[in-house]
């Protein structure tokens, strides 16, 4: 990850691009199972009112199915057994967790990732709700934030994290 944003920061100084938010404008990270595997990659772009989410994570990375996935406050997965470093969800007001309750969404909240028969899954998602270097809720502050896919359906209601269990994927975006 860090190759990959010096990369793109060494491209637009040879342009004369030396503002940082340019040089934020797309975030590549590798996503790391619960054994501290590389099982994917989630690319993050900022967009004018938003961000857009890719995510692609390789065949064996989840059970079939769906599963919730949130962005969370730091991005630290150093603790790979159980990924509680990243925290809690991004937000920067009293709403609470669901994409579906009426006093909602956190603005970490992201609709349910479905992984295929072989485990592995492609998304593509934009939110409204946090900006890479602008906005009220910011991925690319001070200590990071972190997406982070979990074992089961995010209900989108349920205080917390809308039942969707043990957290299996983390990806930190600094």
């Amino acid at each position: 990850m860090k190759h990959s944003h010096l990369a793109l920061l060494a491209v637009l100084i040879s342009l004369g691009q030396t503002d940082p938010v340019l040089a934020a404008a797309t975030l590549t990270s590798s996503a790391t199972n619960n054994e501290g595997s590389e099982t994917g990659q989630v690319t993050l772009t900022a967009g004018k009112t938003g961000t857009l989410i890719r995510i692609s994570l390789k065949p064996g990375a989840l059970t079939p199915g769906w599963h919730g996935m949130h962005l969370h406050a730091v991005g630290d997965c150093g603790d790979v057994a159980a990924f509680k470093n990243a925290k809690a969800h991004v937000t920067h007001g009293d709403g609470m967790h669901g994409l579906l309750n009426p006093e909602g969404p956190e603005d970490g909240d992201l609709p349910n990732l479905h992984a295929a028969a072989d485990g592995s899954a492609e998304a593509e998602i934009f939110t409204q709700t946090v900006g890479l270097t602008e906005g009220p809720s910011l991925l690319l502050d001070q200590d990071g934030s972190a997406l982070v896919i979990h074992a089961a359906e995010d209900d989108q209601m349920s205080q917390p994290i809308g039942n969707s269990g043990a957290r299996l994927v983390c990806a930190v975006l600094k």
